[in-house]
């Protein structure tokens, strides 16, 4: 058993039971994908990809303090290199 100083990544260690509140219409939808038992699971991933994305944010900012932010055009092209469409493509008019 784990004492209570150790640090576990997202992911890793003993599970601990919360509460949470969610709207009707979230967890109607949670239940329709999973299923009343697979709702912790799926919470459980949901909030491990929000802390990926919270970091990934931490980490553009960062880069972007050191190196100011990226060049709107160049990250166009290189969209466009990714998804074979053309630069201007999928921009809002």
């Amino acid at each position: 058993m784990a004492d209570d100083d150790t640090e576990f990544p997202p992911g890793d260690g003993p599970t601990s039971g919360v509460s949470v509140t969610l709207t009707a219409g979230t967890l109607r939808a949670i239940r329709e994908r999973v299923g009343k038992r697979g709702v912790s699971a799926y919470l459980e991933k949901a909030a491990q990809r929000q802390i990926e994305r919270d970091r990934l944010d931490e980490l553009i900012a960062a880069f972007d303090e050191v190196h100011g932010p990226a060049d709107p055009d160049a990250v166009a092209a290189k969209r466009a290199r990714l998804t074979g469409e053309s630069p201007g493509a999928g921009a809002a008019a």
